[in-house]
Order: C-alpha cells, then structure tokens, then sequence
C-alpha cells in the first residue's frame, strides 16, 4: 500500500485548512510552489511543504515540469474528478470514527470562518443549516444531488482571477449522526 492508499495520510493532509485552500486553486488550475505560495501569500518554502503533503497523500499529481531560471518547477494540480472517480469504501455500519476523521470538519469549520470573512451579498447567496431526521432513501438522493452539484462546480473551475470568472465558496458537509449524541 502506498501512502496516497493509507486512509489515514489522506485524512490527514486534508485536516488543515490550509491545505484545503491549495486543493481549491489547484482544481482550478495547475501551479507551481511559487505560483501558490504568491496566490495564498506564504513562503515558498511553506507552500513547497504542504504540496509535498498532499502529494504524498494522493490528493495532488505533478502535472508538468518547466525549467525556471536554471532549475526545474513542477506543475501540481488536483484532478477535478478526483474524490468523485472512485467506488467508495464500504464503511460497515456502527464503525467507530476517529480523531483524524474529526480533524477533516474542524478544518472544513475553520476553512469556512476565513471565507465568510469574503462574503458578498449576492443574488444566489444560499445557506443551510439542518440537523434532521430523514427517510433513508431521501438521505441517498440528497446525498446523490449535492455529490453531482459539488463534481459540476469542481469540473467548471477555472484559474484564479480568469477575467469573467466570479470567486465562490461551497463548503459541505453532508453527514450521518449518531442517533443518541446531544
């Protein structure tokens, strides 16, 4: 098994927001370290760092390479498909989550308190917020939808900035809930 195969290392380079937020641009377009590290104002050296992480995890590709002033940058890129192309891992019911299986919505929390510092009112602005009980069945078609809308808004990324183009946030966490947990 190969890092980007152990669930864990995945779980974990997802559980930062950070890393969140180069998967974002990386959809978009394929970028070199520097290229993001200009993007999200870090060091390169901080850039290279998680690149080098959720490239391990199996989350990013190196989409290229072009020489730079004498050396050699690489292209990374997060597939648009990716998370959608695969069968899911049957999870048997009753498993135990994980302190790293956490970690992924205090990220996808923390991620969302920076964007909604962004926020623009805007026609077609939509929020929800639900703690329900559903029938089955409509849980699975729920989930189908927002699984569709969520791969159509990957695919249609574009480069930050694309003259045109409007900067907007979807974060979503679609979950089952233990039945007795207050």
């Amino acid at each position: 098994m190969s890092l980007g195969d152990d669930p864990t290392v995945k779980l974990r380079a997802l559980a930062h927001p950070l890393r969140l937020r180069i998967l974002s641009l990386l959809t978009g377009a394929a970028m070199t370290a520097a290229e993001v590290a200009r993007e999200l104002d870090l060091t390169h050296a901080n850039a290279s760092y998680h690149l080098r992480h959720l490239l391990a995890a199996g989350q990013i590709e190196v989409a290229g390479e072009e020489k730079i002033r004498g050396g050699v940058a690489k292209r990374y890129r997060h597939p648009a498909e990716a998370g959608f192309d695969k069968p899911r891992a049957a999870i048997p019911e009753g498993a135990q989550r994980t302190a790293d299986h956490l970690l992924i919505y205090e990220a996808l929390a923390a991620e969302l308190r920076r964007r909604s510092r962004a926020v623009m009112r805007a026609q077609g602005n939509h929020f929800t917020d639900a703690e329900l009980w559903v029938d089955p069945a409509v849980w699975l078609r729920v989930e189908e939808q927002i699984t569709e809308a969520s791969r159509a808004l990957h695919r249609a990324a574009v480069a930050p900035r694309t003259p045109g183009a409007i900067r907007v946030n979807a974060t979503i966490a679609l979950f089952r809930m233990e039945p007795d947990a207050k």
